[in-house]
Order: structure tokens, then sequence, then C-alpha cells
């Protein structure tokens, strides 16, 4: 006998919702222990194989996964950054000192040029985090022109002569990163004022347009947003938001501990397991707060809301520098991750990017790199078992049967998850069983198509939630192919094992 399902619900094919824009499933590279040097940039001397400096087998994994944006120089350290010591002769390049990581010496050898290059192999679109901390209006300006416009102005003319005579195309910019911490220590007010200014200044050259994201609170700060909000509308439920910025960002990391003992990354209790996916679990109902404060003043969703730093934040690795935070990433965190990407497509209406912290070597990384030996973690293969929703149209998910729970933290935790898109005649469907010990059925009642096939069907699972992969075991948690979909007229049936993640295609 079939046990009872975890999940019932319908799929309606033929009633696609929202756009999931690609750019959710954006990555963020910022200047912090190794992630630009010796995760990015080795050199162009260096005996492991590069372009031009940048590692090449780092460049060929991330566009496996379809990479689409990349922000840079940071975080924090983008306000300390002044833009003009990393261009020019590299040996001419002055040195500073990285104070908010590890107190080491930042050479500038990965600057401007370098990063664009990067994004130029990576096919990503560049995400620039101008400095509104410590640097100038004029330098905001500067650098915008410097990028993106052509013909004969200072700054193009400076760039020509550094190399690049073709501006660059630059679609998302920056003003500003966390104001009301290192960034400045600012409040709502005084950084509004600031990212009006910033902004203004932050020009359109040509045929550049630059979307602008506003520097926005820390979790569920939501005044932050609204103060950023009411500076560009002329009171509730405006049908005409000003254009000065086009969206205010976030940032929300998840741990099981306190800030102070966030936790192991690798050895942790059946307890800190379920709280820290409990607490992944928020970003839904605090993304859900954002966009009510938004909606409120732009009913139109014209204002573009932002998650640009998220991820599981843990103690640092034994013996390596606290300043460089790195961490490993196990099966876990890849379930975190699962958990994120299905509030980001619950709120892909007004939700219009999102930069996982970080690409390599720091944080929730989705790669590790080991002398010439490149690691693959298991948050890289949620990803790449994601691609399928890129630009899809999302697809409602309507429970029939209660989900199961689990209470973790004060409070329930949904242990299955669901999200389905459509593209190109193509169904993705991701679920996600949270339950380490348990195995669990879905059935999804798919409705408004004619049929099809599964053409795909893949599973990321391992015997241990604290399994990881290392330069000695590279695929202990990797992606497998699924064989517990049955697809019978319309009914689609998934037994997904315990702690698991799975990606299936159906032609519609």
């Amino acid at each position: 006998m079939n046990p009872a399902p975890a999940l019932t619900a319908v799929v309606d094919i033929d009633v696609p919702g929202p756009t999931i824009s690609r750019h959710l499933y954006g990555h963020f590279a910022e200047h912090l222990g190794r992630c630009i040097y010796d995760g990015f940039w080795v050199g162009e001397d260096s005996e492991i194989e590069n372009i031009g400096g940048i590692r090449a087998d780092v460049v060929e994994a991330l566009r496996s996964i379809a990479i689409p944006n990349l922000r840079w120089p940071g975080g924090c350290f983008a306000d300390e950054y002044h833009w003009t010591d990393g261009v020019g002769p590299r040996d001419e390049r002055p040195r500073m000192v990285n104070t908010h990581w590890g107190d080491v010496e930042e050479n500038n050898h990965f600057g401007t040029h370098e990063f664009m290059a990067l994004c130029e192999l990576l096919d990503a679109e560049p995400y620039i985090s101008g400095n509104v901390g410590s640097g100038t209006v004029k330098e905001t300006s500067d650098w915008v022109e410097y990028l993106t416009r052509a013909g004969d102005s200072p700054m193009a003319r400076r760039r020509a002569e550094n190399g690049r005579r073709e501006p660059w195309s630059v679609k998302f910019f920056g003003v500003g990163n966390e104001p009301w911490g290192c960034g400045g220590n600012l409040t709502a007010q005084q950084f509004s004022t600031l990212a009006r200014q910033h902004a203004t200044y932050a020009r359109n050259h040509g045929e550049n347009s630059l979307y602008r994201i506003a520097a926005g609170g820390s979790e569920d700060d939501y005044v932050w947003t609204e103060v950023l909000m009411k500076q560009l509308t002329r009171g509730l439920q405006d049908p005409s938001p000003s254009d000065l910025y086009q969206a205010i960002s976030f940032h929300c990391y998840t741990m099981s501990g306190s800030w102070m003992d966030k936790g192991s990354a690798t050895e942790f209790s059946e307890e800190e397991y379920w709280t820290t996916l409990a607490r992944a679990e928020r970003v839904g109902e605090i993304l859900a707060g954002h966009v009510a404060v938004m909606d409120a003043y732009d009913p139109a969703k014209k204002v573009g809301l932002v998650l640009d730093e998220w991820g599981t934040w843990w103690n640092v690795e034994p013996g390596t520098n606290p300043g460089f935070l790195h961490q490993q990433n196990t099966l876990r965190d890849a379930l975190v991750a699962a958990v994120h990407f299905d509030a980001f497509h619950a709120h892909a209406d007004r939700l219009r990017l999102a930069n996982i912290a970080q690409t390599v070597n720091v944080l929730q990384s989705m790669l590790l790199t080991d002398g010439r030996r490149l690691i693959l973690t298991p948050t890289y293969h949620v990803f790449a078992m994601s691609v399928g929703h890129h630009d899809a149209r999302r697809l409602p998910v309507n429970p029939v049967r209660a989900g199961a729970v689990h209470e973790a933290d004060g409070r329930e935790v949904s242990t299955v998850k669901v999200s389905a898109s459509t593209k190109d005649g193509t169904v993705t469907i991701t679920a996600a069983n949270l339950d380490p010990t348990s195995s669990a059925v879905i059935e999804l009642h798919l409705r408004g198509g004619d049929g099809g096939v599964i053409t795909g069907a893949q599973v990321l699972t391992s015997a241990d939630p604290r399994d990881h992969n290392t330069a000695e075991d590279l695929d202990r948690v990797a992606p497998v192919p699924f064989e517990g979909a049955v697809w019978d007229g319309g009914l689609l049936r998934l037994d997904l094992p315990a702690a698991s993640f799975v990606s299936l295609q159906l032609s519609a």
C-alpha cells in the first residue's frame, strides 16, 4: 500500500503567473578572504589554467549554471573602495588595507577592467556596488561615466588609455551597501538623502540604462524600506513613483546560533538542523513584509525589491583567518537554498534580483578552490538543478491537502517545498523534502496541459545532511538520476528521499 502523501496539490499549467527572473539566481563576489584572489583571480603568470589571469575552471563551472549576474566589489569592502585605485597598469596601482576583512593588504590587481572581463567570460550582467559610505558623488558619477560612456569625455578617454576604447554595458548599479552598519552607520533618513544625490549623478550615458538599487535595511527593518519608498512617492497608492532609483534592497542571513556563535558548518545536531531550516523559512515572511510596505506606496509594483545578500553564515573553518569567512557547505546548506528559491518564486512579481553570498571560498559558496582542484558544493548543485526556472512563468501550486510540518525554533516548518514553472513548452518542477529522517510523497495534479512525458529528473541527497564535498571526495553530495517519479494521466507522484532536492522536467 502506498503511503499517504505529505502534500497533495493542483498545478494549473494553463494559468501561468509572473515571470521568475533569472536574476533571482544571482551571485556575489567581494574582496573578502579567498573569493577574489585564489578564487576568481590567480594572475596571468599562474600555473593554474587561466584566461588573462581569471581562473578558467571557475569560469567553466559558473557558466554551467547560467550565472545571470555578479555583484562586486562588496559588501562592506565597497564602501572603502575607490575605483580609481583599481585601474591602470597593475604594478602602479596603490595598495590599501582591507579593514573589514582580515586587515590584510589589497594590491588592487583585480579592478574594474578585470571584473568586466570576468563578466564577459561568464556572460553575466555586472552588478556594480557604488561607494556611498566613504566615497563622493563625483566618484559615483565618474565611475559610471568610465564604465558606460562612449566618445571623448574625460572618463572615456581615461578608459581608452587603460586599454578599453568601447564602453561596457552595465545594467545594475548599487547605491551604497548596508548604510545602517559598515556602510556609514547612518540613519534611514540620513541615507535616503545621500541615495537621492548619488542616484541623480549615476547617469544614463548613451544607450546604457542603469537599474539603480538603493541600499536597504537588515532583515525585517520595514521602516527603512518605507523611508526609501517615501523618497520616490507623493504618498500612499502613488500611481507614478519617481524613477530616481528603480529598486530597494535588503540583506538576510541564516544561522543556527547567535551572531557571536553562529554554529558549525559541518558538526550540528538534528535540533540545530531544524533550527536552521526554520530560520531559513522566515525569508518568505520577511519578503512579504517588505512587499506589503512597497505595495502601500506603489501598488503597480514599479519599484523592485532586491535581496542582494543571503545565505548561511557559520563559524569559520578551524585554523583559517577569522576575517576570511571560509566555511564548508553541506547538504543542509543546499536545502536552505531550496527554501529560499521557493520564497523567491512566490514573490516574483516584486522581487527582481537576489545574490547569494558568496560565489567562491566565502560563506555559502558555489565553489571551493584547493590549489589546482575545484570543489563543487551541494549549493552549486541546487543552483544547477534550478536553471529551468530562469525567466520561466511561475505556475501556482495550490494545496488541497495540508503539507507536513515540524515544530522548530518556535514555529512550524513546512517539511516539503514545491515550485513549478513553464517556459518554451517545458514544465519545470523542483521539490524538497526537508525531513532528515523520513521520505515524503508528493502528489501533483497537473491540469490544463496536453499530457506529456518526463524528459529529465535528478535528485540531490546523501545519507547524512552533514555530508559535504572535499578535494578527496568531490562527489559525495552530487545529483544522480531520480527514479521516484510516476506520471500517470495528469497525476505526478514524487517519492522524495529524506533530506533531498529533486528537479524534474515535463513536456507540456
